[in-house]
């Protein structure tokens, strides 16, 4: 499994209208990307969110199938019109199992 965690700070002109479609077309992306096995979304709810107003977390088969996420054309599609609107930040990670032993 492969975790692709974002949050994003909306710029001047995001409309509430254009928020909710983000989430709406993100959410969509599930069942239409290969190795999209889940996807969640919501608004930010934390008093430490440094300004980020929106995140998610979207759940990957594997590495390669994250990979492919990005260049597949409805990721790229969404990102045509939403990355003038964000400040985005990703944390990208294969989870340890709580077996694992940290090595850095």
């Amino acid at each position: 499994m492969y975790v692709h965690t974002f949050a994003l700070k909306w710029k001047a002109g995001a409309t509430e209208e254009l928020k909710q479609r983000a989430a709406r077309e993100i959410v969509a992306l599930q069942g239409r990307i290969p190795g999209l096995l889940e996807t969640h979304v919501g608004k930010n709810a934390s008093p430490r969110g440094k300004g980020h107003e929106f995140g998610g977390v979207m759940l990957f088969r594997d590495k390669p199938a994250f990979e492919g996420y990005f260049t597949h054309p409805l990721h790229e599609e969404l990102l045509a019109w939403l990355l003038p609107l964000i400040d985005p930040t990703d944390l990208d990670f294969e989870p340890m199992s709580s077996k694992a032993e940290f090595k850095g």
